[in-house]
Formats: C-alpha cells, structure tokens, sequence
C-alpha cells in the first residue's frame, strides 16, 4: 500500500484516514505511512554529512604526517583518504537529493488527496463551513510548508549525527576542546529557541491575512461583472487594497522575524567557531596540541556552522509546517451536514416522489412541479430538500418515501441533483465539463443542449464540444453559464432534479424554449423548479406556493397550499 501512495494515479479513497487531532499527530501519521522515503534520506543525509566533518580532520592528520621525517607514505594515504572522503560526498549528496524530493512528494501527494477527499465529503456543506480563501491557501501554500518539512529532515539527521562524530573526535584529540565543542554548540542552537514561537505567531498571522485575501479575490472575479454593472468597481478594488495591505504588513512581521532568526543562526555558531579557535591556538602555543591538529580544530568548528544553520533551517521550517498542518486538520475535522445512519434504508426503484411535511412541499414521482417561494429563502429551501442544508437530517423530507435522515447518502446524492446560481463551470472542454466524468453518448449531450437551448453557445465557440472554457466560464455572458450549467444538470439524468432558478438570467423568448424542453425532457423523471416564473408556472404538473410562514419554524404553516 505504502508504494501505491506515491502513485499519482491512486484515488484519493485509498490513502488512510488522517490523523487530524492536531498539527503534530497530522505530521507523524505523515511519516509513519510511508517512512521509507524519510529513514532512507536520514541515512544519505549523515553519509553526505559525515565525510565533510571528517575531511579537516584528515588534512590535519596529513599536515602532521608531512611534518614527519618520511611521512610521505602517511601523506599520500591520508590524501587518498580525503578524496575518497569527498567521492562518498559526492555520491551521497546526489542520492539525498532524490530522497528528500521523493520524502517532499510524498506529503504533498497525500495531503493534497486527504484534502479533496475532505471537500467532497462536505459538498455543498463546505460553504457555510470555511471560507473559500481557506481552503484555496490550504490547498496550495500549507501543502507546500508541510512538504518543505519533510524534505529538510534528511539533512538535518545527518547534521546531528555529523556534530556529534565532531565533538567526539575533538574531545579525543583535546578533551578541553571537545568539551567547548559540546557546550558551546548547544548553546547556538537553544539561543535560536526564544525566536521560534514569535515566528510561529506571525506565520499564523500572515496565513490567516492570506485566507482572507484570496477569498476576497474569489468573490471579486466571481462578482466583476454585476460590480462593473453597478459601479462598485472601484469600492471593492479599495477594500482589497486595504486587505493587501494587511496581507503585506503580516509578511514584513513575518520576515523581520525570520531574519532575526537567521541572523542568530550565522551570529551564534559563529561565536563558538571564535572561541574554538581561539582556545586551540593557545593549546597550541603551549604545545598541547600540534599544528595538524590545530589545522583540524579550526576546519571542525567551521563546518559546525553548518550543522547549526541547518537546525535553524529545520526549526525555521518546522514552525511554517506546524501553522500549516494546524490549518489542514482545521479543515479535516469539519464533519459534513448528511451523517450515514447506521442501518439505512434503500430507496426504491424508479421515478422519485420528494415531500416535505413541514412546508408542504410534494412532487410527485416522475412529474414536474413548480415552487414559488421569496426569493431570499429558494436557497435554504433547496438546500432543505437536497439534503445539503440545516435541514438535511430533518425526517420531515422524505425521497422515495423514506425519511432522508434515514437514507443513504451515497445513494441520496446518486439520484438527487440539486443545481442553482452557485454551481460554476470549471476549466475544461466543453464535454469534459458537461459531462462531469460520466460516459454519456455524444446523443445524450446534443439533448441536453437542446433543452437548456445552449447549442448556440457550443456552437458559436472555437472547437464547439471540444472547445476550452476558462474557470468559472469568465468569457461567457452570465445567461450563456446557466443555460451550460442547466445543460450539465440535464445530462446527469438524475433520477429527482431540483432547480433553483434555472432561466433567471435569460430573456422570457429563451425561458420560454427551456421551460418547455425541460419538460418534455424530463418526463417520466421527478423535477421541483423553485421559481416564480409564470412561464414555469404554466408548464408544471403542480404548483406549490410558499409565503416566510411556510417554512420550518414559523408557527403558521397554513400559507403552504398547493394550488
């Protein structure tokens, strides 16, 4: 299974469920199914680390053999050693590089799966859930932090395992000298400590400015052409100036932060190297230790720069990734609206009825009924009977007869298709689009074009089925996007269809076409339209009409009388 995680062509279903309880647990379930990729980095990273401690200390050793009468023999071994050194180096580097990136992908991959499988999970619920933005910055800058952790884990192991040979091999050669080595390095790396939590504190700042910007952006382009229509242009465009601006004043916190963090990490070793130094020439003024080794101890404490830049790395990446799996699990334990019971009951076969006892609302099995209602409540309504609202466990719905609190709602969304003026149309081919994944026949698109009257608009578009629309239709008008999303809600031939306003956007000569398609389309199949249009009215097999004290938790219900 742990090999098939990698494969990019394995559904999000077949990766385990996440550990969400919080960002650290999310992190080590991470590691834990599939750790290879981390344990084989950890070796190549010690074995990329540990030559390039060693070699100061071989040319130190050659020093003193050359010093020697006939050390050219120890001279020449400890020089071929050095480039042996160095060739392990090499090799071990190169294989860290496609270990770390494999360990980075690995993250990504999974998380962005647990991710979309959560989305779908949620529907239409993750809306009034999170916010858009929320969800877009999770989806692309706390996938790549967390990704990021896992590819400097390999480096940062052998940088450990690398300064601990260091300080042993000093404190052999001079115990006064590794004992500094043991000392002062810990120090540089817990005096970068006290910088990681306000770090951390910005990054959260910055990332909650972030979400909120980028869904700014989203109901901007969304909304661009009503705000053009009624001059708000400019009134928005302020406020995600002022937005921006916050954005970019969390991020200045956030960097100041970082290079103070940065600054510790070139300032603090630094200041050991220094003292190492400057304690090893005084031992070898004395003649403690030999030129060689001095040579070594100097080339030692360099290179423990570069264990301890590389722990402020880590720490620096470590805090990013912490923020971000904080915001994955935020996202992961939200708990969609429809929960499957524990013994559902089956839908029956065939056309659907759809009644809802608390408004009133009943449409027969395969017949096209109609329900007026105020406008500023179609949407909880549809939202009621799609199961996708605050009334989806309500038994009060039923589909088929059964109570939807007591259906399944795999095969609830199976056979009920709820579309309205929040569906958009996604990047793609035009049939790739309508069809939505499905093998509907090139027959069963040409009807539902038809009977959303939008073959005008395939037809008038370079490549016609096989055309590319932008995401979200941005080059459409808003009437040509309805009338391509009622024709992908046609297509889907769902057994109950509820249409929230289907023709709101088109002229009443188009409405007039549609409505009538749609019905002769839709016959023998279960429709509700939520409109108050009298061309729909004209066109229904039944008309329910609901004033606010038709719906649930109003005290008087006698408003919803179907007529």
């Amino acid at each position: 299974m742990t090999n098939r995680l990698f494969d990019a062509s394995v559904d999000p279903a077949a990766v385990p469920e996440a550990d969400a309880r919080g960002p650290w647990a999310y992190l080590w379930w991470l590691a834990r199914i599939r750790p290879w990729p981390l344990v084989l980095a950890a070796v190549l990273g010690a074995l990329w680390m540990v030559p390039l401690a060693l070699i100061p200390l071989v040319i130190g050793r050659a020093i003193d053999e050359a010093g020697q009468a006939g050390g050219q023999a120890g001279l020449y071994l400890w020089s071929l050693l050095a480039l042996g050194l160095g060739i392990l180096q090499a090799l071990a580097g190169a294989g860290l590089i496609q270990a770390a990136v494999g360990a980075e992908a690995h993250a990504l991959s999974v998380t962005h799966r647990v991710l979309m499988r959560q989305v779908v999970r949620l529907g239409a619920t993750l809306r009034g859930k999170a916010r858009s933005g929320d969800v877009a910055a999770s989806a692309a800058a706390d996938v790549e932090s967390i990704g990021n952790a896992f590819e400097v884990v390999g480096r940062t192991i052998g940088a450990v395992v690398a300064a601990v040979l260091v300080a042993v091999a000093l404190t052999v050669t001079s115990p006064v000298l590794g004992l500094a080595v043991l000392i002062g390095v810990p120090a540089a790396v817990l005096g970068i400590g006290p910088l990681l939590r306000p770090l951390q504190e910005r990054d959260e700042a910055q990332r909650e400015q972030m979400g909120i910007a980028t869904s700014q952006a989203g109901d901007i382009v969304a909304g661009l052409r009503i705000l053009r229509g009624i001059g708000g242009e400019a009134g928005f465009a302020e406020r995600f100036r002022r937005t921006s601006q916050q954005v970019r004043r969390a991020g200045e916190s956030a960097g100041r932060m970082e290079a103070w963090l940065q600054a510790a990490g070139v300032l603090l070793p630094g200041l050991v190297t220094v003292g190492i130094v400057w304690l090893g020439a005084r031992l070898a003024l004395s003649g403690t230790i030999t030129a060689g080794e001095l040579v070594a101890f100097y080339g030692a404490s360099a290179f423990l720069t570069l264990p301890v830049s590389t722990a402020t790395e880590a720490a620096e990446t470590l805090s990013l990734a912490k923020v971000a799996a904080g915001r994955v699990c935020t996202l992961l334990r939200l708990a969609p609206e429809a929960v499957r019971p524990a013994d559902p009951e089956p839908l029956p076969a065939g056309a659907l009825s759809l009644a809802d006892s608390a408004t009133g609302i009943t449409a027969a099995a395969g017949r096209l009924t109609v329900v007026t209602a105020p406008a500023d409540r179609t949407g909880d309504l549809a939202d009621r009977l799609s199961r996708a609202g605050a009334g989806a466990g309500s038994p009060a719905v039923r589909l088929g007869g059964v109570p939807l609190d007591r259906a399944d709602p795999d095969e609830v969304s199976a056979r009920l298709l709820r579309s309205g003026p929040a569906d958009i149309l996604f990047s793609g081919t035009v049939r790739e689009e309508l069809a939505a994944g499905s093998d509907r026949s090139r027959e069963d698109l040409a009807r539902a074009l038809f009977a959303a009257d939008a073959a005008d608009v395939v037809d008038a578009l370079p490549g016609g089925p096989d055309a590319w629309l932008d995401e979200g239709g941005r080059a459409l008008s808003g009437g040509q996007r309805q009338r391509l999303v009622l024709a992908r809600a046609l297509l889907a031939a769902p057994d109950v269809l509820i249409l929230e306003d289907p023709t709101a956007s088109v002229d009443a000569h188009t409405e007039a076409r549609i409505v009538d398609r749609v019905a002769a389309l839709r016959a023998g199949r279960t429709t509700v339209v939520l409109s108050d249009s009298p061309l729909w009215r004209g066109a229904a097999d039944h008309v329910v009409r609901l004033d606010a004290a038709g719906f649930p938790g109003s005290t008087d219900r006698s408003a919803g009388v179907p007529s």
